[in-house]
């Protein structure tokens, strides 16, 4: 199981860091992703982690301002977002793939690649 948290509202130019922790599996195996979405689209891939390797992936529309992270002794990833813009509202998800086989970039925004997902968080960007 994912549980996320850390979502909430904060003004624009503002910070958040998100945090999801995992039970029954290890986030130190595999690949761990976020994802947001907003009412009407699909979920859009964000970030993602390959946690044996600690390389890292962005979305063009976040790179330079999220970096995602890991605490292998609290199981948890974190996604740490700044200089937030209110189009970076949307809720956003935890997933994982806590196999040995790593995703290569082209599969990491597909949702059906990943076997656990978080319950979702809201962020909102807004003055």
């Amino acid at each position: 199981q994912l549980q996320a948290s850390g979502g909430g509202l904060v003004q624009p130019g503002g910070s958040l860091t998100l945090s999801c922790t995992a039970s029954g599996f290890t986030v130190g195996i595999g690949t761990m992703t976020y994802f947001r979405q907003t009412p009407g689209k699909e979920r859009e891939f964000v970030a993602a982690m390959r946690s044996s390797s600690g390389m890292t992936s962005y979305a063009g529309s976040v790179k330079g301002r999220f970096t995602i992270s890991r605490d292998n002794a609290k199981n948890t990833v974190y996604l740490q977002m700044n200089t937030l813009k209110p189009e970076d509202t949307a809720v956003y998800y935890c997933a994982a793939r806590p196999r040995w086989t790593t995703l290569i970039s082209s599969q990491l925004g597909d949702v059906g690649e990943y076997d656990y997902w978080g319950q979702g968080t809201q962020v909102t960007v807004s003055s």
